[in-house]
């Protein structure tokens, strides 16, 4: 594993849709590139993806039941169990109105009116004659010409309920059911200096950074069990999260997702700046000894490392997990990103890498004597 392979790996996430509660391209995609460093994949029942690699203490097969102990053949459980989240959901539209060519949208999760007047999309049809149209329904978002418009209409956003796909054809529009799912298009884009643009970088780069570090895990030893889990519909509410947590039963976690990289017109206090390494969490979500224990890893293997200030709810998977059961002690790790929620958003590739390799030295340095002493943090 390497940053060139992160960067495969991060392209092609990012270049298939996923939508909350439509997740099946992209998690088809997560199994596909995960295989290779994983002793087990499979998918959940609401389709969040589990790949499972076991410890040197673990045992040989990842579906036990939840909550049961990890035995090893000879009978002794494993140090514990590690659960890595990072959510493959998207934002996007949601078919709420059909007019011929003309579709009427509401919004899945946070998509921004702002960013999405002309942009092109990708319709995910289901009613009839849908089938003939796999890959989906080319469309977009139009405008209305400032020559038409008033000063007064020219100076304002276009509100989501006054935007309208156009699929050019009043005949592809039969094809459109009520409900249907919709992605914006966003190139992957390597730019100068280790930038790359792209669609659903929130939170593909946690999902990349994830499974890299299931790849340099691979040279390494490590005693626990480890279940990195890419889970569905966070930008709607951590369902995927809550679940998965339930069926792992971790004894610790780590969500990756990403936060507000420093951006022109905002506060440095909102933001932090990127190239700069992971983004370690600290606040009432994450766990004091999940964070002392990140924080001495980073800085024993010379990583250098941004520390958040995370008031209260973090709107992540962090969320959801860290109050499955009777409560697991979570951390969360960030990607800088800037334009988050747009359909180009912008991160430092060489993060996304950094964020891989402290994952894969933070699971190569646990053993039983730290979920023992883990209480003692609080």
């Amino acid at each position: 594993m390497d940053k060139v392979e992160i960067g495969r790996m991060l392209r092609r996430l990012t270049q298939a849709d996923g939508l909350s509660g439509a997740e099946e391209r992209v998690g088809a995609v997560v199994q596909e590139v995960v295989r290779p460093y994983a002793a087990e994949v499979r998918v959940t029942p609401l389709g969040s993806v589990i790949a499972y690699e076991p410890g040197t203490g673990g045992h040989e097969s990842g579906g036990s039941e939840a909550g049961a102990p990890a035995e090893t053949a000879a009978g002794r459980a494993a140090p514990g169990r590690l659960m890595l989240a990072a959510h493959m959901d998207e934002i996007g539209l949601i078919v709420t109105r059909v007019e011929g060519s003309f579709l009427h949208v509401g919004r899945v999760g946070g998509a921004d009116p702002r960013s999405l007047l002309a942009q092109e999309v990708t319709v995910y049809a289901t009613g009839p004659g849908a089938d003939k149209y796999p890959d989906g329904l080319p469309g977009y978002i139009g405008s209305r010409p400032p020559h038409v418009l008033s000063e007064q209409e020219r100076s304002k956003v276009v509100p989501l309920d006054a935007l309208r796909v156009d699929l050019g054809s009043p005949a592809l529009g039969a094809s459109v059911r009520v409900g249907d799912r919709i992605a914006v298009c966003g190139d992957y884009t390597e730019l100068l200096g280790g930038r790359v643009a792209s669609k659903a970088l929130d939170d593909r780069a946690g999902v990349a950074a994830m499974l890299g570090a299931l790849g340099y895990l691979a040279g390494m030893q490590h005693s626990w069990d480890v279940y990195a889990v890419a889970t569905i519909q966070e930008e709607v509410g951590e369902m995927g999260a809550a679940t998965a947590a339930f069926g792992v039963a971790p004894d610790i976690a780590v969500a990756i997702d990403v936060t507000f990289g420093d951006t022109p017109g905002l506060d440095d206090t909102e933001t932090v700046e990127m190239d700069k390494g992971p983004v370690i969490g600290w606040g009432p979500n994450m766990h004091p000894g999940m964070v002392k224990k990140l924080r001495e890893v980073a800085d024993d293997i010379e990583l250098a490392y941004v520390s958040e200030p995370v008031p209260g709810h973090s709107g992540t998977d962090a969320w959801a997990i860290q109050v499955s059961r009777e409560g697991v002690p979570t951390a969360l790790v960030g990607i800088a990103v800037r334009y988050m929620h747009s359909a180009t958003e912008m991160a430092v590739l060489a993060d996304v890498d950094r964020t891989a390799r402290l994952l894969a030295a933070f699971i190569s340095r646990l053993d039983g004597e730290f979920l023992a002493h883990l209480p003692e943090e609080v």
